[in-house]
């Protein structure tokens, strides 16, 4: 039980700003069960931006609204995916064996601010435009799901690191207990659609990267989750889902 609090813990404060569990310490043994909690997060994120909805829709005019839930997703995140997804994003602008370099420096190169700009832009836009709030805990959930299946099934290419600790450590079971929680919410919200769209996204990152680099990185890992938030919230907007 002590591990299963500590990788809750770990999660949340790798995949959060929240003040609360400040842990950034991989110790061994706790890693499976923090991957396991990523979905968790994510809902968990979801709902308190759902319950800011709730909160602030009274005063608030609809697009304003969407805009301040937009501004807190990327403050409650810390923009770690965002990092990711613009690291990604220079990687594919450079020969792809320089792109594993290009990827781990710190500085963000031109590319990747630019795409990243224009994603900022196309996720306030959509949360401006968005009507059904209460489904972000499930659109926040389920890119973290397809993480977790990302870390267990699919290669890592770096040797070292966060990714590669998690990976050796994450167990089947763990991994099917995630998926198992997760079922459960989406039924309850009646979005399994979303579910079947989230894989089918995964899937062709997957394709993609594996072929190019031959495997995932944590900047991946963080690309996947923002571009399926996107691609999700805009399937709810022209109603595919």
């Amino acid at each position: 039980m002590r591990e299963v609090v500590k990788g809750f813990a770990l999660a949340l404060s790798m995949l959060t700003t929240l003040p609360f569990f400040r842990v950034h310490e991989f110790s061994k043994g706790i890693n499976g069960y923090s991957v396991m909690a990523y979905p968790l997060v994510g809902f968990l994120l979801g709902s308190l931006l759902y319950g800011t909805y709730l909160l602030l829709a009274p005063f608030v005019p609809p697009f304003h609204l969407g805009v301040i839930i937009f501004a807190l997703w990327v403050l409650l995140t810390g923009a770690l995916h965002l990092d990711g997804l613009s690291d990604t994003i220079d990687g594919l602008y450079v020969p792809k064996e320089r792109a594993l370099d290009v990827m781990k420096d710190p500085h963000n190169g031109g590319m990747g601010m630019i795409f990243g700009g224009v994603f900022l832009i196309l996720k306030a836009s959509s949360l401006a435009a968005f009507n059904m709030f209460y489904l972000l805990p499930i659109v926040l959930m389920l890119p973290r799901l397809a993480t977790v299946f990302a870390i267990y099934f699919f290669p890592y290419v770096s040797p070292s690191g966060m990714g590669s600790l998690a990976k050796e450590e994450l167990k089947s079971w763990q991994v099917w207990m995630a998926f198992s929680y997760t079922l459960l919410l989406t039924f309850f919200f009646d979005s399994f659609s979303l579910l079947l769209l989230t894989f089918g996204i995964v899937f062709v990152i997957k394709s993609f990267f594996i072929k190019r680099y031959g495997g995932f990185t944590g900047d991946i890992y963080g690309f996947s989750i923002e571009l399926t938030e996107l691609l999700l919230l805009n399937a709810i907007l022209v109603g595919l889902v």
